[in-house]
């Protein structure tokens, strides 16, 4: 499912319904993925990283380009920020753990531009 899948491959991709533990990603394919996405993190169940800005106009702009990316994609994170920071974490609850559809997510918001 992710042999080889290149960053740009992966922020081209479309998030689709998965339901059931057989869309978890296992310890080595998430592994790999997150080879591709510098600074996310594996905590728990769930992918996750934190961004730091100048101040809360940047941060604000930030929060709505992921939260421009979770409508489109109909797959949500949670967000938690504040004045100049923000942490971004995902998981795939209809599956029980992290799916492709996590990484997807995790990319485009890796190829916003940063105010």
């Amino acid at each position: 499912m992710l042999q080889g899948l290149t960053f740009s491959e992966l922020v081209g991709r479309t998030c689709r319904p998965l339901i059931g533990a057989g869309h978890c990603l296992d310890a080595a394919a998430l592994a790999e993925a997150l080879a591709l996405l510098p600074g996310w993190e594996r905590d728990g169940e769930t992918i996750a990283k934190s961004f730091d800005f100048a101040g809360y106009e940047p941060t604000l702009a930030f929060v709505n380009g992921v939260a421009r990316i979770a409508l489109e994609q109909d797959h949500h994170p949670d967000i938690a920020f504040g004045y100049n920071r923000c942490r971004v974490a995902y998981s795939t609850h209809s599956v029980g753990g992290i799916s492709l559809n996590d990484l997807i997510c995790a990319a485009k918001i890796e190829a916003l531009p940063r105010p």
